[in-house]
This record gives structure tokens, sequence and C-alpha cells, in this order.
């Protein structure tokens, strides 16, 4: 009877040796992810965790943007019928002026204008901004100083010093309104090269305008 409970004794002891390392086993196993899952991984991000978001591209940009603005775009809607009416006027000056210096003006008017349409369409077509029609026409454009269709008729039957005084006037008028819009796209436009074009019809336009008035007598 002794030997029998010794032997249950030792039985019992042998299970729960067993047991217990089990439950040891277990736990060690369970540490042993916990710290992989904790640990560092090559890319800085804890194994097992989930990795910090990756940062969205940008969204496209919305229509006018790209480093212009609505003001641009009126400025070269605005500038190109407004260039175009004055290179029609220089244009006449080849064979209606009288004086040397007003045939003289008109070429460099027609020289330094000319190129600017082709730039000021250009930055239009690669907006997606419509280009305006080339025959749009002198109306609608009074307040940019634009001649009426009756004013480029006068000038066109004009000669000599007739011409030549009309078209002085004129010009001064038109470039009044080409300064007065290049100001105003230097202080509301968002494109760079736009901005710049601004700053030389100011500048070009604004010595012409003196010239002008000189030749006028208002000098």
């Amino acid at each position: 009877m002794s030997t029998q409970r010794s032997l249950v004794r030792r039985t019992a002891a042998v299970a729960a040796a067993v047991a217990a390392a089990l439950v040891l086993t277990a736990c060690g196993t369970d540490s042993a992810k916990g710290s992989a899952a904790g640990a560092p991984t090559h890319d800085g991000h804890a194994a097992g965790s989930p990795a910090s978001a990756t940062p969205s591209a940008p969204s496209p940009a919305a229509p006018g943007q790209g480093g212009n603005n609505a003001a641009d775009t009126a400025f070269a809607q605005g500038m190109i019928p407004h260039h175009r009416q004055a290179v029609e006027m220089a244009g006449l000056a080849a064979t209606r002026a009288g004086s040397p210096e007003v045939k003289a003006l008109a070429e460099e008017i027609r020289k330094a204008q000319d190129p600017e349409i082709k730039t000021l369409s250009g930055w239009l077509t690669a907006w997606g901004q419509q280009v305006p029609a080339a025959d749009s026409g002198h109306g609608g454009h009074a307040m940019s100083g634009m001649m009426t269709g009756g004013e480029m008729d006068e000038l066109t039957k004009a000669s000599g010093a007739e011409f030549d005084r009309a078209f002085l006037r004129m010009m001064v008028k038109h470039h009044e309104g080409a300064v007065a819009m290049a100001r105003t796209e230097q202080s509301t436009g968002a494109y760079g090269p736009a901005k710049d074009m601004a700053a030389a019809i100011i500048g070009s336009q604004s010595a012409e305008i003196t010239r002008m008035n000189a030749l006028l007598g208002k000098g």
C-alpha cells in the first residue's frame, strides 16, 4: 500500500513538472513574439506593426493653375487684339505718313508688338485658353484705348501731315491704354513671363508716348 501511494505521488509530481514546463515554454514563445513585433526593421518600423502611411502624391493642379491665373489670361486675351490694332495702324504709316520721324516710330512699334502677339498666343494655347480671333474687330475695347471703327476709317483716309497728327494723337491714346493694362497685370497677375512683358510694355510705350507728344508739340 505504501509503495502504491509513493508511485502515485511520483506520477503526480512528474505531471506537475511537465505542466509547468509547458507553461514556461508558452510564455517564452509569446515573449519572443512580442519582442519580434516591437523590434525595429531596416526601414525603421516595428515588425508586425502597421507602417506609417506613405505620403500621398500631390493632387493634379486645378484648371487655371500652373503658375498663371485669371488676370494673366485676361492680360493676354486683351493685349493680343490691342497689339494687332497697333500693328495695323503702324502699317498705314509706311504709305501715308509725311514725317520720317512718324514712319520710323511706326516701324519700331510694328517690330516690337508683332512678336509679342505670337508670344501671348502661345501662352494662351499652353494654358488651354482661347486665342482671340484675328477678325475680332475694333468694338468693345474703348476702355483699353483702342480705336473705334470710325477712328480707323479716319486714319485710313488721311495722308501727309494730316495723317501724322491723327496717327500720333491716336497712338498716344492707344499706348496709354496698353500701359494701364500692363499695370493691372503687374499688380494682379501671377505668371512671371507675363509680368515681365508687362514691365517691358510700360517702359517702352511710356517712352514712345513722350516722343509722340514731343512730335505733336506737347512735349
